[in-house]
């Protein structure tokens, strides 16, 4: 992957994006797709690892489809903030290896004042969310409990999700950006979705545990996004991906580009990284 004198077979870790690489966002999986992650997956020097923003009880569907569900795999959830590894033995399918909170109070306080109307979601790791409103059908994976606000900002939290359906995403990003967010890390999504984690927490810094954990040499890394919230991973990554279809600051940051979702981009790209390690 890089200029090494190091053999092929040193161990390499490949993180992948969910929403708009892996799936496009009618949640559809391309059979080119999953059998490209196999292929990578199949070498025994090569780790797999989901980085996504979706909770676990999300992201575990996908690692199954992708026949990513085997046991002490990793897989990094909430944008960083939940670390989990597959377990089998438990009910749930997985445990937490890691998990980072915050204060969501402030930030909840802050949102409400400039923009009222806004849905909000904490997240309940492996239930659900608890929520102000009711998010749009499909929106959320798991159980939506509707609860007072003051319930919501009542404990520490990995993530606080905000959603305004009635405004456009640049809308919705000139607003965060002009009202300014303290004590948070944050990544605006695509349809007005604005994901709040602890500070200083991202896909980047919870793939950096991972890494070490799985004694991977920094150079030996790969990573693959479409959105702001992939920013830090691709700058983390000693090559990371653009999706095609990703906005101008992500292709800016990225090392390569590949096609956009719809044209399965990921299975090229990681086509290129299984060409590269013959």
């Amino acid at each position: 992957m890089t200029a090494s004198a190091e053999p092929a077979a040193a161990p390499l870790l490949v993180a992948l994006d969910v929403d708009g690489t892996i799936v496009n966002h009618d949640g559809h999986l391309s059979p080119r797709v999953r059998e490209a992650v196999a292929a990578l997956d199949d070498l025994p020097h090569v780790t797999v690892v989901i980085a996504t923003g979706r909770s676990v009880i999300s992201t575990l569907p996908v690692m199954e489809a992708l026949r990513l569900m085997t046991p002490e795999r990793p897989a990094v959830c909430s944008n960083g903030a939940v670390t989990v590894a597959v377990a089998p033995e438990q009910a749930e399918g997985f445990e937490i290896v890691d998990q980072v909170t915050f204060d969501p109070a402030p930030a909840i306080a802050l949102i409400r004042t400039h923009l009222p109307t806004a849905l909000i979601a904490v997240e309940e790791i492996g239930v659900g969310f608890k929520v102000s409103t009711p998010f749009p059908e499909g929106e959320l994976w798991g159980e939506e409990i509707e609860v007072p606000v003051e319930e919501l900002t009542a404990r520490p939290a990995t993530r606080v999700t905000f959603r305004e359906p009635n405004l456009t995403t640049e809308d919705f990003t000139s607003l965060v950006e002009r009202i300014g967010l303290h004590g948070v890390s944050y990544a605006v999504g695509y349809s007005a979705w604005l994901d709040l984690a602890p500070e200083g927490v991202s896909k980047a810094s919870a793939l950096e545990q991972v890494r070490r954990r799985l004694e991977v040499e920094p150079h030996r890394t790969v990573a693959v996004g479409d959105q702001r919230n992939d920013l830090e991973m691709l700058h983390w990554a000693a090559v990371g991906y653009a999706m095609g279809q990703a906005p101008e600051e992500v292709l800016r940051i990225a090392d390569r580009t590949t096609g956009a979702v719809e044209e399965d981009g990921l299975a090229d790209a990681l086509a290129e990284v299984l060409d590269e390690l013959a």
